[in-house]
């Protein structure tokens, strides 16, 4: 499927049906007068989200998108049939603007969501509409007016959370296709990914994150070199970048440093955005060799001229999959992604049992030392053993309102009661 993320097209709302010039001329009917209906109103051209594409290329074969026009009105004031919306559909994350004022019109983030392009024409007034005392036999009708015209340009952004960016052959296809079930085209020259490729990697939590590989960048791709920014939109919405850097580079400085000069010269906030720097292919150097390296990126992100990054560099290898674990706990750490809270423990037997009261450092739940239960005034404390005795608990029909009585009558078993034959 060949990958499409910007399409023109023109837009038009159906045209308005006209209204009719009709008298009623039935045998019984003597003073039947104007009956000419109004037409129906044009139909109109919406948008909607729809999850399952994922490019514009209908688009390419079809450009001109027209509603169906109102019915004219009908005798008897029959009012004419409005026209058919026309719906469209494009995918999650198209951004609909006008193509000459480049003003943006709506943004379709959501599965489902629409948005009116193009409304529908309003219908004509028969002659009917214009009868009056002075008027007794009209013969005035409108036309229907035209639909809404629209030339409208959609640009789509693709909806992921994390971008992947880096010089090509830095190892970004290699790590999406670790982390997610998506195969993208990986070989060992330049430029393999020529369009951006989607994986979902799963939550700690258990659903999913979107992932984005973005093609490679090189030094003058703001000027048109390589890909150059088209496929910068694409992680305009992510909230982290992933800056893969080739471990096996002469100067991984450079390499870092060519692309956030395109991240500059792109703006559009992805200067700002927050960043990990990641060096790959950690199975090709020994320890010395990527700590050389390590250091190297990490006194690079002190300085001035540096983009803004978050923590320090880290080395991982796709391909022997280690330190994937840690890079993907910084991620869900910077997402806000928590562990998922596991079901409190039921324990049985005596009472007192309660909830954990937390979750240690190793993820278990501490179960914590029941609580002495309060026992309520009016019931004897029996010792352990012993035959409980006295009366038992008054039910609660005889204990509404009696409070006084039991404060009164003292309790079985109990010491501070006086007995009436030491008296």
């Amino acid at each position: 499927m060949q990958f499409i993320d910007q399409a023109r097209i023109a837009v038009r709302g159906g045209r308005g049906g006209d209204g009719i010039v009709a008298f009623r001329r039935e045998k019984y009917v003597p003073a039947g007068g104007p009956s000419g209906g109004d037409g129906g109103r044009g139909g109109d051209v919406l948008l909607r989200a729809d999850p399952n594409l994922q490019t514009l290329l209908d688009f390419k074969f079809k450009r001109l998108f027209a509603a169906d026009d109102g019915v004219r009105g009908g005798p008897n004031r029959s009012s004419g049939a409005s026209g058919k919306p026309l719906l469209i559909k494009v995918p999650c994350g198209t951004e609909v603007r006008d193509s000459r004022t480049g003003i943006l019109l709506g943004d379709l983030t959501e599965a489902g969501q629409e948005l009116l392009v193009a409304a529908g024409g309003r219908g004509g007034l028969g002659n009917a509409h214009y009868l009056s005392n002075r008027n007794r036999a009209p013969e005035k009708f409108t036309e229907g007016r035209d639909g809404e015209a629209w030339d409208l340009w959609l640009e789509l952004k693709l909806l992921a959370e994390v971008g992947i960016i880096g010089q090509p052959n830095a190892g970004k296809s290699t790590l999406i296709a670790v982390l997610s079930a998506a195969r993208p085209r990986i070989a060992d020259y330049p430029f393999t990914t020529l369009v951006p490729n989607l994986g979902v990697v799963r939550r700690p939590s258990g659903d999913g994150t979107v992932f984005a590989d973005i093609p490679g960048l090189i030094a003058g791709a703001a000027r048109g070199a390589g890909l150059g920014h088209d496929f910068l939109r694409h992680i305009q919405r992510t909230r982290l970048l992933l800056h893969l850097v080739d471990g096996s580079s002469d100067d991984v400085v450079a390499d870092l440093q060519v692309v956030e000069a395109e991240l500059r010269a792109y703006g559009h906030g992805l200067e700002a955005r927050p960043r990990l720097v990641v060096l790959t292919k950690a199975e090709l150097l020994d320890s010395e060799e990527i700590a050389e390296r390590l250091e190297a990126l990490a006194a690079h992100g002190l300085s001035a001229a540096a983009l803004p990054s978050l923590g320090a560099p880290l080395a991982i290898s796709a391909a022997t999959r280690t330190g994937l674990d840690a890079l993907l706990a910084l991620v869900w750490r910077e997402l806000g992604v928590d562990r998922p809270a596991p079901e409190p423990v039921a324990l049985a037997g005596a009472a007192g049992v309660t909830a954990a009261g937390g979750i240690a450092a190793s993820g278990a739940w501490e179960i914590e030392e029941p609580e002495t239960l309060l026992v309520p005034l009016t019931r004897p404390r029996t010792p352990r053993g012993a035959a409980a005795a006295g009366p038992s608990l008054p039910e609660a029909s005889e204990t509404a309102g009696s409070a006084d009585r039991l404060n009164a009558e003292p309790l079985a078993g109990d010491s501070s009661a006086e007995d009436p034959s030491r008296r």
